[in-house]
């Protein structure tokens, strides 16, 4: 990677990654685009343009100017959004994962998107999930992310693009706000533990999800990007992970530092059906085998971290 195009850069994970990108590649090396411009340090600090990833000639002609070696396409709807608004979901997650595919065949770029936990279904098995196993999604969201993972891996044996990508669980995060998924309580929590003192979950108690804290999720990306194509045997929508907890799990880690805090629940169930079709926790050893992926962070360490970060913000 020398000349990185991300689509998505205001969202969750892409804020975060173009600020780690232009430290490792230089700032004037990583192009931001999203379809709204804000006064954010990623449109201030290196190469902005808008972009709406529906818009293919724009997206290709981006790339093609920049110079391009390398697209990381972030832009999407996550998975509550996505389930109250299932056909823009579609049409957004697929049209515009379409046009960073084929801007990527057309310029002969390598290529990542995420994939997510939210590939599953009911049918999965749910403890220690395989990273080769049953996908039978019941989500919009997930009907997505399978679609894309298939995609991403046609494109790479019918055209050769060298397409890479994971499949992450809740990414928890104290630099960006909750934006509209379902594992996004256990962002919000630390907020509001901080703020009030007090969380109410729309996550029923007992509910396990697999999660990674985001510095973690920077660096999977960036590891598999650098990792050496011929010891990809799966290439697309490897299984990550860091930790799998419940909602009561996440309180008692809070107490360590706020002694007070108080959880209560009020379960979302629209929310609640989707959790409920997930895994509880994820096999990460195809990962952990072909390209070298390793967690830093478990529930207390970035607990601590994550309470430190955003009583500073």
């Amino acid at each position: 990677m020398k000349k990185i195009m991300i689509t998505g850069a205001l969202g969750q994970i892409g804020s975060e990654l173009i600020t780690k990108l232009r430290e490792i590649y230089g700032a004037d090396n990583v192009l931001a685009t999203d379809i709204r411009k804000t006064d954010s340090p990623v449109v201030e600090n290196g190469p902005f343009e808008l972009l709406d990833v529906m818009d293919a000639e724009r997206m290709h002609t981006l790339a093609k100017d920049f110079g391009a070696d390398t697209m990381m396409h972030m832009a999407a709807l996550l998975s509550a959004t996505a389930e109250a608004k299932p056909l823009l979901a579609w049409n957004l997650n697929m049209g515009g994962l379409v046009n960073a595919l084929e801007t990527s065949r057309e310029l002969g770029l390598q290529f990542f998107t995420p994939s997510s936990i939210g590939a599953f279904g009911p049918s999965t098995p749910k403890k220690n999930t395989p990273q080769d196993t049953l996908q039978r999604p019941t989500t919009m969201y997930g009907v997505n992310k399978v679609s894309g993972e298939l995609l991403c891996d046609y494109y790479f044996h019918k055209f050769g693009v060298d397409t890479r990508g994971v499949r992450f669980p809740g990414l928890i995060s104290y630099v960006t706000p909750p934006g509209g998924g379902t594992t996004d309580y256990a962002v919000d929590i630390y907020y509001k533990a901080l703020a009030d003192g007090k969380y109410t979950s729309y996550i029923d108690q007992g509910t396990y999800m697999d999660m990674m804290y985001m510095p973690d999720a920077l660096q999977a990306i960036i590891d598999l990007m650098e990792a050496d194509a011929s010891k990809l045997e799966h290439r697309n929508a490897f299984n990550v992970t860091a930790m799998s907890f419940e909602p009561e799990q996440i309180a008692a880690s809070i107490r360590k530092h706020i002694p007070g805090f108080e959880l209560s629940y009020d379960v979302d169930p629209v929310r609640q059906a989707i959790a409920n079709s997930w895994p509880d926790s994820i096999d990460a050893t195809a990962a952990k085998d072909e390209w070298g992926f390793k967690a830093q962070y478990d529930l207390d360490s970035m607990t601590a971290d994550m309470l430190a970060k955003l009583a500073k913000k």
